[in-house]
C-alpha cells in the first residue's frame, strides 16, 4: 500500500529529521511544496513512517507500504506543483507495485485518533479523478451505527476501534468539513466505499 503524510514542519526540518537515525523516523519519499522530489529510502527497504496502526489485516504497515511526505503545514491548501509531482509518482509507484487505488491511503486512515495527516485541506477527490485513489459515489442511507462499523472495517478501518474515531478519520478524508453525529450522507458514502472496495478481497491478508 501507500501511506500519504504531511511534514507539519519547514523543508528544510523535515529533511533533517528524516534523514537522522536518531530521529527513528523515515519515508520513501518528501514531495517540497514547489514540487521537486527527494528519495529517502530505497522502495525494497523498509522505512519508519507509519508507526503503530493497521489497514485492513496489516497489523506492520511499515513493512507493507511505500511511505510519501508531503511538504505542507496541514492547515493549508497543497500546492500544484506538489500535486502534479505527487501524481506523477503515485502513478509510477502504483504500476510498479501493483497497488490498487484503494491501497493509497492517509496516515490517519491506519492510526485514526493518533494522526490526521495529511490532513482535512488535502485534495484526495482530485487523485480519485486521476485513478490514484478512491472516492464514494453521492448517496444517502438512514445513520445506523453498527452498520457504519461493520461496513467501515470491509473497507479497511479497524473494527475495534472507537466510533468517533472512525467516524473522524473518515470524515478527514471524505466529508472534510462535516461535523455532528453520524448522518445519512455519511452512511451513503461508507456503504458505497465497503460495497466496492473492500480491503480484504475474499478476506486474505494483502
Amino acid at each position: 500500500m501507500i501511506v500519504l503524510h504531511y511534514t507539519a514542519m519547514p523543508l528544510a526540518g523535515a529533511l533533517d529529521r528524516l534523514c537522522d537515525p536518531a530521529a527513528e523516523v523515515s519515508a520513501h519519499y518528501l514531495i517540497a511544496r514547489d514540487g521537486q522530489l527527494f528519495q529517502l529510502v530505497d522502495e525494497d527497504a523498509r522505512a519508519w513512517h507509519a508507526g503503530a496502526g493497521r489497514w485492513g489485516a496489516v497489523g506492520d504497515v511499515n513493512s507493507r507500504s511505500i511511505g510519501i511526505e508531503l511538504d505542507n503545514r496541514g492547515d493549508e491548501p497543497f500546492a500544484a506543483p506538489l500535486m502534479a509531482t505527487l501524481e506523477r509518482l503515485l502513478d509510477r509507484v502504483m504500476s510498479r507495485r501493483a497497488v490498487p487505488p484503494e491501497r493509497v491511503i492517509g496516515h490517519s486512515d491506519m492510526a485514526p485518533g493518533r494522526k490526521c495527516d495529511p490532513g482535512r485541506r488535502f485534495d484526495w477527490q482530485r487523485l480519485a479523478r486521476a485513478g490514484l485513489s478512491v472516492w464514494p459515489e453521492t448517496a444517502t442511507a438512514a445513520p445506523d451505527a453498527a452498520a457504519f462499523r461493520a461496513a467501515a472495517g470491509r473497507f479497511g478501518y479497524g473494527t475495534d476501534w472507537p466510533m468517533d474515531a472512525v467516524l473522524d478519520a473518515f470524515r478527514q478524508r471524505f466529508r472534510p468539513w462535516a461535523t455532528g453525529p453520524l448522518d445519512p450522507a455519511d452512511m451513503g458514502a461508507m456503504l458505497d466505499l465497503a460495497r466496492r472496495f473492500p480491503v480484504d478481497r475474499g478476506g486474505e491478508a494483502f
